[in-house]
């Protein structure tokens, strides 16, 4: 039986995920994340179209491949994007070189949401996720001091634009070598590491914390661990701190309905919040004008997108305006929608978009909350189903999947569970 310890890829998806991940920052160095991803998920998807094409009676059962009904739920609705991108081009009449360009946008975005999770139904551990994770985050301590202490002693923020920058981007931050960013709030530096922003570290941190809290090394669990968290502080993220300790307490909370004893324990808890319930809300009011606060003008700019996004959505409520536009000058010219993916689908692909991202994600929500009384597997994925709706009110999920595909993955895996499974684990 192998070592806990040692943890080596065993086929051709897993060695491609593998080394996908563990190469994050040699990839970041070249500038080519934003490029080899996709790539990579298209090249894993055609693999899995030649498997699932070469199988037939005599395949053997451990190497049959099933796809769960909850993945189907996600191709239908990521084909539910492209279809509402589509008609908003036609009806805006954007033109065909938009709409091409509009469609290779989709395949490097939402296409992933259900490329990763029907790969996922090939042979591919979610032990090896964690560990690769955890490599990723003992990088991440190695480098990082690198990188902050490039500000102390004042190198530049910019190193350079990568090269790769000409095969075509939504910007070139997706291609920077960056030391750090100066928050423009407080003029504070804060870090993104390999992302193209700081907030998008905080997320990529979350999920890869969550992979570590089921390593089975410890040593590698505790580089997981503080490696995650170390990327989380140093991005100054509100969401990503705040995320970092409370998912990892709901999911746990959610997953463990089924025990007599937490249900005990939930009576007694209420009975003490109707007791504490005034000063509890009070406290958390105040906490949260603080969190509001800390910078606030970048609340207020994403309000206010938010607010435009939501009065130009009744000029296409059925397909939406099928591409992004600027916003004025009151949210800084930036992207209508960009700060939220819910505020972002209804504004660019309306009501049908809307429809297509919710429903796999609630289906997932009940799929894996059932599944996770008992599997430690679907907790995992459950998890993984809370960060993507807590990140949706304050990112655009579809320019991050190439960098949260790994939690995507995990996504399908989670979906494979039986309800029968892997025991809990206390």
């Amino acid at each position: 039986m192998r070592s806990p310890s040692k943890m080596q890829p065993r086929n051709f998806p897993e060695r491609v995920i593998w080394y996908s991940i563990v190469g994050t920052y040699a990839f970041y160095l070249i500038g080519g994340i934003y490029i080899i991803i996709p790539a990579i998920a298209w090249v894993l998807f055609f693999y899995f179209c030649k498997k699932l094409w070469q199988q037939n009676d005599t395949t053997p059962a451990s190497e049959k491949i099933h796809i769960p009904v909850m993945v189907w739920v996600w191709v239908a609705g990521m084909l539910l994007e492209e279809l509402a991108l589509i008609m908003g081009h036609i009806d805006f009449d954007l033109g065909l070189t938009a709409l091409i360009k509009s469609s290779i946008g989709w395949a490097k975005g939402w296409a992933f949401f259900a490329i990763f999770p029907l790969v996922s139904c090939l042979q591919i551990r979610p032990q090896l996720l964690y560990r690769a994770a955890c490599i990723v985050c003992l990088q991440t301590l190695i480098f990082a001091p690198i990188f902050i202490l490039a500000y102390y002693i004042h190198l530049p923020e910019l190193v350079y634009v990568s090269p790769l920058k000409i095969v075509g981007g939504p910007g070139p931050e997706f291609f920077e070598f960056r030391f750090f960013e100066i928050d423009p709030d407080n003029g504070e530096p804060r870090w993104r590491l390999f992302t193209p922003w700081a907030p998008a570290l905080g997320f990529v941190a979350n999920i890869y914390f969550v992979f570590s809290l089921y390593e089975k090394d410890k040593k590698w669990k505790w580089c997981g661990i503080i490696g995650s968290i170390l990327m989380c502080l140093i991005t100054a993220s509100r969401l990503g701190i705040l995320c970092l300790p409370a998912v990892s307490i709901i999911a746990w909370a959610l997953s463990s309905l089924a025990r007599p004893i937490f249900l005990i324990f939930i009576g007694l808890l209420s009975s003490l919040a109707a007791i504490f319930a005034s000063p509890a809300i009070e406290a958390a009011t105040t906490f949260l004008d603080k969190v509001k606060s800390s910078r606030a003008s970048s609340t207020e700019v994403r309000g206010a997108l938010a607010r435009i996004a939501l009065s130009r959505f009744s000029e296409a409520p059925i397909w939406g305006h099928g591409a992004v536009e600027r916003g004025p000058h009151l949210v800084q010219f930036m992207v209508i929608g960009s700060h939220s993916t819910f505020y972002g689908i209804l504004f660019i692909k309306g009501i049908v978009g809307f429809i297509g991202y919710v429903v796999p994600l609630l289906s997932s929500f009940v799929n894996l909350l059932i599944k996770a009384q008992k599997s430690e597997t679907a907790k995992v994925g459950f998890s993984i189903v809370l960060l993507l709706f807590f990140y949706s009110f304050a990112e655009n999920l579809e320019m991050l999947a190439y960098l949260i595909w790994p939690g995507l993955v995990m996504l399908g895996i989670a979906f494979k569970e039986k309800n029968s499974s892997i025991p809990h684990q206390p």
